[in-house]
């Protein structure tokens, strides 16, 4: 049987906090110790995947944050 493993950007969520609650929800189940091996590893692949997500979503905020902070806003371009 063959087995599907999430990918992006097919799989990129709709939102940070979609990507954090998914996040949060892998982080559990590993640490629950109940996973196969090989679930383990997707669910750290898809952990991994969703972690950069987020980063880069923080970097963006933070960078119009800063230009917020200079008197004028800029649009975020997601990139």
């Amino acid at each position: 049987m063959a087995k599907s493993t999430p990918k992006s950007p097919a799989n990129e969520p709709a939102s940070y906090e979609d990507a954090l609650l998914e996040l949060e929800r892998l982080v559990a189940g590993m640490e629950g110790g109940q996973l196969p091996l090989d679930q383990m590893i997707d669910s750290y692949r898809r952990g991994a995947e969703l972690l950069a997500y987020c980063r880069s979503r923080l970097e963006a905020v933070e960078t119009q944050v800063k230009v917020l902070e200079e008197g004028q806003l800029k649009p975020w371009i997601a990139g």
